[in-house]
């Protein structure tokens, strides 16, 4: 953590995004615990295809930074959404809807890809708990299909 966010009178922006990572390429729209997973696949997709991945950090939810979003989805063309949530009615379908319903529409050259937990009760076994939420290589998976990567091998 950097010694700004280390200060007791650190206050984080409540509905303001955060680009973690500059790219041209695709906006990769998370938050929380996901964000890792995000950083990580960007890195790994730089090193394999050459792909510049702007990592989107929400911060907040309510209220969500739709004007950022908006406008980073305008700048690389693509977006995808990275959850630990069920597919329906979460984060990433809300952003979906604000895309859909705003300018950036226009400017997509693909769908929006969403990345979430399975449609599943939350397993009590750790090892089937991994499989039911998204991690790195299931973010690089979303890139790869969003962007059309698996048909380039």
């Amino acid at each position: 953590m950097s010694e700004e966010a280390m200060s007791s009178d650190f206050v984080l922006p409540i509905g303001q995004a955060k680009i973690e990572l500059e790219g041209s390429d695709l906006t990769v729209i998370s938050h929380s615990r996901n964000l890792l997973f995000c950083l990580e696949a960007a890195k790994i997709v730089k090193e394999k295809y050459g792909v510049s991945v702007e990592v989107l950090n929400l911060r907040s939810i309510k209220p969500l930074d739709v004007p950022a979003i908006i406008k980073s989805v305008k700048k690389t063309n693509h977006c995808m959404t990275v959850e630990a949530g069920f597919p329906a009615f979460g984060v990433g379908s809300e952003i979906c809807a604000q895309i859909m319903e705003s300018e950036a529409f226009d400017y997509l050259d693909a769908p929006v890809e969403r990345v979430t937990g399975c449609e599943v009760p939350t397993p009590y076994a750790k090892e089937l708990e991994d499989f039911a939420f998204p991690d790195t290589p299931t973010v690089v998976r979303g890139i790869e299909t969003v962007l059309g990567l698996n048909e380039k091998k």
